[in-house]
Order: C-alpha cells, then structure tokens, then sequence
C-alpha cells in the first residue's frame, strides 16, 4: 500500500488536466453564447417583427411614447411568479385554503406508495387503471402472487394518481383567487381606455402607442401567472387534458411576449380581459361541485356555461379576431408578425372549441344520469387521476 502524500508532478498533473477542462468548458460556453446570439439576431429579425420602415431602435421608449420595454418581459415577471408560487405553496395552502377545505369535510390522505413492480405498472397503464379480470389473473401466475394480492397492489397504485377533493379544492381555491382579483384589476385597468369602447383604436396610429402604467401591471401580473402555471403544472398529478393546458399556457405566454414586444398590448390587454370573465364562474362551479347541494351547483354551473360560450366562441372570435383579420388589413401595414399573431390567436380559439365541446358533453351526460350529478369539467373515464373514489372496505384494506 503506496502511503498517502503530495508530489510536484502530482499536484502539476492535477492542475494540467483541471486546466484542460476548464479550457474545454470556456471554449463550449464561447460556442454556446455565440450560437445563441446568432440565434437571437435570426429569430428576432425586424423584417419580421416591426411594421415596415420600423426597426427595433425606433421602439425605445422617449419622452413622446413610452413604449414596451422587451428587458421587463425577461426579469419581473419570473420574480412575481416566484412571489406567487411560494403565496400558494407556503402561506394560502397550509393557512386559508386547507384549513376550508377539512371544514368542508374533505381530508388530506397521504396514500402509501406501492412497491415497485415493472409488470403491473405496464399493466396499470396501459388498461389506464382499469385493468380486466383476465388479465389480473395472468399476471398474478406470472407473479406467483394471489389474485387478491394483485389486485391489492393495482388498487393502491391507482390511489397514488387519484386527485382527491382536498386537493381539487385548494387548486379551484387558488386559481379563483387569482382570476377574481385579476378580472376587477383588468376592468379597474381598462375602464377608461379608448380601445375597449371602439376596438378600432388598437389600430389607429399604430405602432406609436405609448404604454401606460397601469397597463404594465396588469401584463405583468398575468404573465407571472401563465409562468407559475406552467412551472407547477409538471410537479401536478396528470389529468386527461394535461397536454392541452399545457399547450393553452404556452400559447398564452406567447401572445403575451409577442403583442409586448411588438407593441400590440392594447388588443392583448382585450384578449385577458375576455379569458378571465370567464375563469372565474369556471373556479367557482369546481367549487361548488365538490362542496355543495346540486340545486345550487346546477345553477353556477348553468351561469358559468352561458358566461363561457358567450365570452370564448361569441365576443372573443366575433369581436377580437374579426377585428385583428379584417378591421386591421384596413389601418396597418401587413408584416410576417400579424399572421404569427394571429395564427396563435385561432390557436386558442380551436382549444376553445375543444373545451366547449367537453362542457356540451358534461351536460349531456348529466342529463341522462338519474342523480343529474355534474363531473368535473377536466375529468375524464380513461384517466386513472379521475377514477371514482374505492369503497370504504377498499380502503381500509
């Protein structure tokens, strides 16, 4: 056994291959920055960004115009969505929606997780939790295991990806939290602003529109929403339209970026203020749902449908995107960034077709049930997160 100590060409090799490393690091990140800048310098082209004779130096702001400053869009809002995230997870959570939601009975279970077991968890999911009875009996001889045993085993798998009520409520809790609030700060925002009474202002003088203060905000504010989402949305039990929320986050945080950067904040602070009228009857309808009589549920839910159709397939396409497809051709010079924006724009619509499809389907089932009981709005039978709550014997076991 060589004896532990220090030697010059010990020491002088350590450094030689550190340095190397080092080097190597130094030379990748140079690559990497360069890379993105070009990058950067392609994709924010202002051929492609700014109307026609503009250029990305004629929209910073002076003493005339104060316009969208595109640094902001990269600083506070990550700073507020940090804010907000640990305002849900450390403070309303544990002290205002948990402590409301065990006094309206719902409890916070921890479920046990399960052992691992590679056959049943391909199993679980591709019967999407529903798994036959041959099957359990094909893989319980495969196992060497009971049938009682495995389907012992499924069942607490299937607790792990149930969303329980407590939990459903906090999240209805939080998000009706935000919307209310965001709604009356919009209409506070935007009550006397031009373009909300004559959408033609989103147009005329275009882009010379300055940024107002409070105008800001509100952008701000709803951006560092869409981003906490969007960060909390992976560390969420799976619902069956996870994609689609997802996707609905992200096509909204690009309208946000891309109507700020381009200096379109007036039509974009109409298409917030037409999602969030809509968000709030949708909180509080999952609400009541969990927690209260069906009379009354039926008719939040009723209130919250007409609310929806009316906001997101009447006033949002017929007022919003008509405006932006024909009353803007008229008034503004066509560039490549008004059919980005608005191709996201019907994007958003499509989802909304999607979603109203899902609230026609709700009532159409409900209908047909004897109890006429609602389900919630993003449940679905395929998703073992939605399956109904075990039997109380089930449990105990």
């Amino acid at each position: 056994m060589v004896e532990p100590g220090f030697s010059v060409n010990g020491i002088a090799s350590v450094f030689f291959c550190n340095g190397l490393d080092l080097g190597l690091a130094f030379v990748l990140a140079w690559i990497m920055a360069e890379l993105l800048k070009n990058f950067s310098t392609w994709f924010w082209n202002p051929d492609v960004w700014t109307p026609p004779g503009y250029d990305w130096n004629d929209f910073v702001p002076n003493d005339k115009i104060e316009y969208a400053d595109w640094n902001d869009l990269w600083s506070y809002p990550f700073y507020m969505a940090a804010i907000a995230t640990a305002l849900r997870f450390l403070i309303l959570n544990p002290l205002l929606y948990g402590p409301i939601a065990r006094r309206c009975g719902f409890k916070d279970i921890k479920v046990r997780p399960v052992v691992p077991n590679k056959l049943l968890e391909k199993t679980f999911w591709k019967h999407k939790g529903r798994v036959p009875s041959d099957v359990i009996c094909e893989s319980a001889k495969v196992l060497e295991w009971t049938e009682r045993k495995v389907e012992r085993w499924l069942r607490q798998r299937r607790s792990m990806k149930r969303i329980s009520k407590h939990t459903k409520f906090i999240e209805c809790s939080w998000q009706l939290t935000y919307y209310t609030f965001i709604f009356f700060y919009g209409v506070y925002v935007l009550w006397d602003k031009s373009w909300v009474w004559d959408i033609m202002n989103c147009w005329y003088n275009f882009p010379k529109h300055s940024l107002d203060l409070d105008v800001w905000w509100y952008y701000q504010l709803s951006l560092a929403f869409y981003w906490s989402m969007t960060f909390t949305h992976f560390f969420e039990i799976r619902r069956s339209d996870f994609w689609q929320m997802l996707l609905h986050h992200l096509i909204t945080i690009l309208l946000i970026v891309f109507s700020w950067t381009c200096n379109l904040t007036r039509v974009g602070t109409l298409v917030l203020i037409v999602h969030d009228v809509a968000d709030i009857p949708l909180q509080f309808t999952k609400l009541c749902m969990y927690s209260a009589p069906k009379h009354i549920t039926d008719a939040v839910f009723g209130g919250f449908a007409l609310i929806w159709i009316i906001s997101r397939i009447g006033v949002f396409p017929l007022w919003i995107i008509r405006s932006c497809l024909i009353d803007a051709p008229g008034v503004i010079p066509m560039y490549p960034v008004y059919y980005i924006f608005n191709g996201l724009l019907i994007a958003l619509e499509c989802l909304h077709v999607f979603w109203t499809y899902l609230i026609i389907k709700i009532v159409a089932e409900s209908m047909r049930k004897e109890d006429g009981k609602l389900d919630d709005v993003r449940e679905s039978s395929a998703d073992p997160s939605e399956l109904p709550d075990e039997d109380e014997d089930e449990k105990k076991e």
